[in-house]
């Protein structure tokens, strides 16, 4: 299973021919694809149009949701924590998706370059 960023999904909802997009495409096919409550929000506060909002009311149905529970919240903090001790500026969203890939152990699909700054501090 791979956690899927919203970066991600963007490009695969908006059929953007992208390599994110085609990852995306084949994370689906796989049925390797899983979001957390933290994508759902930005994507629904981003959702463009009848066609996307009924794309990912139909995902909602079919993808696996990783909780964002109280071992996500930790770990986003400390991620929090070693970001601003390396002067290292992002947005809470991205923390705590980052944060919910690592604690449930996940591969995190992306196309947004704060998480390679991100996720190497997880062993900081």
């Amino acid at each position: 299973m791979t956690l899927v960023d919203t970066s991600s999904w963007i490009e695969f909802l908006r059929g953007r021919d992208s390599v994110a997009g085609q990852r995306v495409k084949a994370l689906l096919a796989r049925g390797d694809a899983a979001w957390c409550d933290m994508t759902l929000v930005e994507l629904w506060h981003g959702a463009r149009g009848h066609t996307e909002k009924q794309a990912l009311t139909e995902l909602e149905g079919e993808l696996r949701l990783y909780p964002v529970n109280e071992p996500v919240w930790e770990q986003a903090r400390l991620l929090a924590r070693r970001c601003r001790d390396k002067g290292i500026t992002v947005s809470t969203a991205d923390l705590v998706i980052a944060a919910a890939a690592i604690a449930h152990k996940l591969p995190l699909e992306h196309c947004d370059s704060h998480f390679d700054q991100i996720l190497p501090l997880e062993h900081d």
